[in-house]
């Protein structure tokens, strides 16, 4: 194993997005579904203009922001269920694989931290939640230099670190997007492409194509 370091993405790659609206798909209604995915897409595109504007705003703030534009959006959904979303939005359920892709990582020498958008009480809620804290060498969050993915500060704090080079990182992510963001900067990438979905960013090419983290 040539690359000692492993970065991963928190969110749509450790950690289900999907599974709070999951949990309380009952009360939401029929439409939880698209409830979920407009929750994720407002969460992500408003830490994007918000990077692009210079406004920083804690992840979690725009997690809120997020869910009320979605269930606004979605009639059907009851917006009664907005506390319960949220209070479960921070024990987010991890992918079954994971802890067993870290154990093997570390077991065969590899350091492994998280770099997300998420706040850093939400990561460590989420870690303690998945039973990964011993797992992980760091939890890097982006408050630490006040912008978001994909802007180049985010993958520096990596560096800075592990006092590494970019090319002895590889970086997982289930976001296209942030691949591309990665790439550039210079890590070896690894799209975990669990839904199928078609490329982008063909001028940002992952390293490699998987469909989940067994496959590392």
């Amino acid at each position: 194993m040539t690359v000692k370091t492993f970065v991963f993405d928190a969110y749509g790659t450790l950690f289900d997005v999907h599974a709070a609206v999951r949990k309380h798909a009952g009360a939401i209604g029929p439409d939880g579904q698209r409830v979920s995915d407009i929750w994720r897409a407002k969460q992500l595109e408003y830490s994007w203009i918000r990077a692009l504007m210079g406004s920083y705003s804690d992840f979690w703030k725009l997690t809120e922001y997020a869910l009320d534009y979605a269930l606004a959006a979605v009639p059907g959904a009851d917006p009664a269920c907005r506390d319960q979303l949220l209070e479960a939005y921070w024990t987010l359920d991890c992918y079954t694989e994971v802890p067993v892709v870290l154990e093997r990582l570390r077991a065969n020498g590899a350091r492994t931290a998280i770099l997300s958008n998420g706040s850093p009480d939400m990561l460590q809620a989420a870690v303690d939640s998945g039973g990964l804290s011993h797992l992980l060498d760091a939890v890097l969050s982006v408050d630490a230099v006040k912008t978001f993915k994909t802007s180049p500060p985010v993958y520096q704090m990596v560096l800075d670190t592990f006092d590494a080079q970019s090319r002895d990182v590889s970086f997982q992510s289930s976001n296209r997007w942030d691949i591309a963001g990665a790439h550039k900067f210079g890590f070896e990438t690894v799209w975990v492409n669990r839904t199928g979905q078609p490329d982008e960013y063909q001028n940002y090419p992952p390293d490699r194509v998987i469909g989940d983290l067994e496959a590392l």
